[in-house]
């Protein structure tokens, strides 16, 4: 072990002695892992929109199971964090100070996406769950570490037990329950990850009860990847919120320096709105044989009046509703009929 690391080592445990919040590179590693895993997706994503991949990450499952893992790795780590730096005393000026970079740095986002993405604006994406999130979990850091685990458990659980088309829209959706998601990129609902926070804190305050605190405490590598994915860790809010920005405007100068091979993924909107139309047919209790006759008369009945700028608009016009109306309308008919 080389001098430096020696004095890091006695940092910590001056740290620890003094009932100071030590800096646990362990944590600053897997955030690392978690930061570069999402921008893989996100690299991945991007692809897809410029029309450069045919892989659709948001319906192949090995890709949304890898979306969800990385999701529930920073959420687990929210929570363990909240532990380490709030469990003996909340820190008011430190956490005030780091909700508001974290809001301006999710307004950002909203910003941006709706500069990009009007109809598709994150209006409640990871940074906002983030923050509202770690507000909630102040409330949680005295009880029982059984009791958070049984309240996290039922949050998620909740959510696959119970839904309801109303909560599809804006105004809802960042609570949860919906059937089919809202009109967004990108939604972090409290039910279910504020219960996967309420994990974390469990999980961080059972090991500071164990044996595996003081490893935690003093787990230290020199190993340049190591030293590399735990500066990733502590760095992790500002490459979030620049790794999109820097991604997007690659692959835009690409497609001004030669067109994409492939088709732009709106020649997929068919196959969404059938889907998403399916979800919240079958929302309502209508029966799989009635929503496949009424989404099946809808696709083709907006596909033929080439009504698809209508079906994505957030803020539709009178001339739109009455379309859309008509089409609904024709469609009930349709699917009503005895087969």
């Amino acid at each position: 072990m080389v001098a430096g690391d020696e004095r890091e080592l006695q940092q910590v445990s001056r740290d620890v002695s003094s009932g100071q919040r030590p800096r646990y590179q362990l944590l600053d590693l897997l955030r690392g892992v978690a930061i570069i895993a999402m921008v893989i997706f996100h690299i991945a994503w991007d692809l897809y929109y410029f029309g450069y991949s045919n892989v659709d990450v948001t319906t192949v499952i090995g890709w949304v199971m890898f979306q969800k893992s990385i999701l529930s790795s920073f959420l687990l780590l929210v929570g363990a964090g909240l532990v380490l730096a709030h469990g003996k005393a909340i820190r008011w000026n430190q956490f005030w100070r780091r909700f508001g970079i974290v809001v301006a740095c999710a307004l950002l986002v909203t910003a941006g996406t709706y500069w990009m993405f009007p109809d598709f604006f994150v209006f409640f994406g990871v940074l906002h769950a983030i923050a509202l999130f770690s507000l909630m979990g102040l409330a949680f850091l005295r009880l029982p570490p059984w009791l958070v685990a049984v309240l996290g458990v039922a949050i998620i659980a909740a959510n696959l037990l119970y839904n309801d088309p109303i909560f599809s829209s804006r105004e809802l959706g960042w609570i949860g329950f919906w059937p089919t998601s809202p009109p967004t990129s990108d939604v972090v609902p409290i039910f279910p990850w504020f219960g996967v926070v309420l994990l974390g804190i469990a999980a961080m305050r059972l090991i500071l009860a164990s044996p595996l605190a003081e490893d935690l405490a003093h787990f230290h590598s020199n190993e340049p990847l190591a030293r590399g994915l735990a500066w990733m860790g502590r760095w992790s809010l500002p490459i979030y919120v620049v790794h999109q920005p820097l991604i997007i405007g690659v692959l835009w100068g690409l497609t001004q320096l030669s067109a994409p091979v492939l088709a732009p993924p709106v020649l997929s909107l068919s196959q969404d709105f059938v889907k998403s139309c399916s979800a919240a047919c079958l929302g309502t209790g209508s029966d799989l044989a009635r929503c496949e006759r009424y989404c099946g008369c809808a696709v083709e009945q907006v596909e033929t009046g080439n009504l698809w700028e209508a079906v994505a608009a957030t803020n539709p016009t009178l001339e739109q509703n009455t379309q859309l109306r008509a089409v609904a309308q024709l469609c009930t008919a349709m699917a009503d009929k005895t087969p």
